[in-house]
C-alpha cells in the first residue's frame, strides 16, 4: 500500500491511569447529543477540506477491560477508529457527532467517543467510537456519518455531513495518511502515561514522516513493531532534480503508546512525496 506525503497540515491502546496527572475526561467524550452551535464554518477552505478518510471496524464487542479508563463500561463493547483529514478541536467533540448506520440500516449506539490513545502533537485526528455497532458476521457497520458540528484545530472547518465507508474488521487495518512532521504542532496535554510515544535519534535525522493507520499498529502477538517492521517501510524522496529514489528510515518512532501513528526518522533531506508498507 501506498500513500503521499501531505505537504498541507502540518486498536486502543494501552491507557494505564495509575500515577498521570490527567484524567480521560479531557480527551474523552460521553454527551449523546451535539452541544456545539453552528458558527456557519465551511466544509472546505483554501486546500483544505473537512472529509473523513477511513473508519475501520477494529473490535467486534472485543474492547478490553482497560477502556473502562476511557469512559465506564466501555469493556465488551465495539470499537471503531475514524481518521479526519485534519485534526480536530477537541472541545467541539461529542459522542453524538457521530452516527453509524449497519449494513441493514439500522443505526447503532454510540456510547463515547475519545481522542485517546493517539493524543500526541499532531496526532488529533484519530477519533476512537465506543458503542454497539453492529456484528462482523451478521450486520456489521457499513458507514460513519458526522451529524453534528465538530471543528477543525484551526478553527476554519466544520466536518458536520462528512461520512466515509466502514472497512470490515477481517481485511485489517491500512496505511492512511503520511505527513511531514512540523515542529508548529502542539500537544494539548490531553495525554496520559501511557500515551506518549518516542522519539526519533537526537542525531542523524534531516526530517520525520509521520505515517497513520486506520487501526492500531502493534503486531498480532501485540509486540512492537521492530527492525523487520522499519526495513518494510519505503519512503520515495526526490532530489534537487526532481529525480526519485526510495529510502528506508533509519529508525522507527512513536512506538510504545498503542496508538495508530508511527514516525519514520530519515536521514535524507531530501523531499518525501509517498510512503508504501506491504499489505
Amino acid at each position: 500500500m501506498r500513500t503521499t506525503v501531505m505537504t498541507t497540515g502540518l486498536a486502543a491502546g494501552c491507557l494505564a491511569l495509575a500515577g498521570c496527572g490527567l484524567t480521560a475526561t479531557e480527551a474523552t467524550n460521553t454527551e449523546l447529543s451535539d452541544t456545539t452551535p453552528d458558527s456557519g464554518l465551511p466544509s472546505k477552505a483554501g486546500d483544505q477540506r473537512a472529509a473523513l478518510l477511513s473508519a475501520f471496524f477494529g473490535l467486534d464487542n472485543g474492547l478490553f477491560q482497560v477502556a473502562n479508563l476511557i469512559c465506564n463500561d466501555a469493556a465488551g463493547k465495539d470499537g471503531m477508529p475514524v481518521i479526519f483529514s485534519t485534526e480536530i478541536d477537541h472541545t467541539t467533540m461529542q459522542a453524538g457527532d457521530f452516527k453509524v448506520t449497519t449494513a441493514a440500516g439500522k443505526t447503532g449506539t454510540m456510547h463515547c467517543v475519545s481522542l485517546l490513545p493517539a493524543t500526541d502533537a499532531g496526532e488529533l485526528r484519530t477519533v476512537l467510537l465506543i458503542g454497539e455497532f453492529g456484528n462482523a458476521d451478521g450486520d456489521p457497520p457499513a458507514r460513519v456519518e458526522l451529524v453534528g458540528n465538530l471543528h477543525s484545530i484551526d478553527g476554519k472547518l466544520n466536518f458536520k455531513g462528512a461520512s466515509a465507508k466502514v472497512t470490515p474488521l477481517k481485511p485489517g487495518p491500512s496505511l492512511v495518511l503520511a505527513q511531514r512532521v512540523s515542529s508548529a504542532e502542539v500537544d494539548k496535554g490531553l495525554g496520559l502515561a501511557r500515551t506518549k510515544g518516542t522519539t526519533c535519534p537526537a542525531e542523524g535525522v534531516a526530517q520525520q514522516i509521520r505515517v497513520v493507520w486506520a487501526g492500531g499498529v502493534t503486531l498480532p502477538n501485540g509486540d512492537e513493531p521492530g527492525d523487520a517492521e522499519r526495513q518494510l517501510y519505503k519512503v520515495t524522496v526526490l532530489d534537487a532534480s526532481d529525480r526519485p529514489r526510495e529510502i528506508i528510515p533509519v529508525a522507527l518512532a512513536n512506538l510504545s503508546d498503542g496508538d495508530n501513528n508511527h514516525v519514520l526518522c530519515l536521514d535524507s533531506a531530501d523531499t518525501a512525496v509517498s510512503v508504501s508498507f506491504p499489505a
